[in-house]
């Protein structure tokens, strides 16, 4: 089993399970490689580490990285050079900034997703006749209910201006299927 760190066009990071790289490619080729978040098939793979299991042991004679001792090679107490800009290392957030950053961003695409399904499970689909039968029950010519589905640009613009009350909303693939 592979397991890939994937990421759309837009930035959205995922993760993917494949069988084989074979399995991985097919897939791709196909199309069948989405976003969860907006749907998007233009998907890369990210750097990915292999999770190797080996158990948990000390380091070699109980020898633990500190922050504060001084990198090997380098001589305790030696200031840089105020000609010398900062190498990128040190303008990069602490690694610790940058794992809750992803948390955070996992978090809220998770959240996303979970209102989104929610959205698609308490509305109706009424794909390209949206604005038709959001028109009819601004109208009173049908019960109203919760409705989706899709719209051009000037469709949604001419059932605001008639005071028809319409929200665009990218719901992505996701929401609308289970997702394996």
């Amino acid at each position: 089993m592979k397991v890939l760190d994937l990421f759309c066009g837009h930035g959205h990071g995922f993760e993917g399970w494949f069988g084989s790289e074979d399995d991985y490619q097919s897939q791709q080729q196909r199309g069948l490689v989405q976003c969860p978040l907006c749907g998007s098939s233009q998907v890369r793979k990210g750097l990915s580490a292999p999770r190797l299991n080996l158990g948990a042991r000390p380091a070699p004679g109980g020898a633990r990285h500190r922050e504060d001792a001084p990198a090997p090679g380098a001589q305790a107490g030696a200031a840089s050079s105020p000609q010398q800009p900062p190498a990128a290392a040190e303008m990069a957030p602490p690694a610790a900034d940058r794992e809750a950053l992803r948390q955070m961003q996992a978090q809220l695409q998770a959240a996303w997703l979970k209102l989104s399904r929610e959205i698609a499970a308490r509305t109706e689909d009424v794909g390209s006749r949206f604005a038709d039968e959001a028109r009819r029950m601004h109208h009173g010519d049908i019960a109203e209910r919760s409705i989706r589905g899709e719209a051009t640009r000037e469709q949604a613009m001419e059932l605001l201006e008639e005071g028809v009350p319409v929200m665009p909303l990218a719901l992505p693939v996701g929401a609308k299927e289970t997702l394996q």
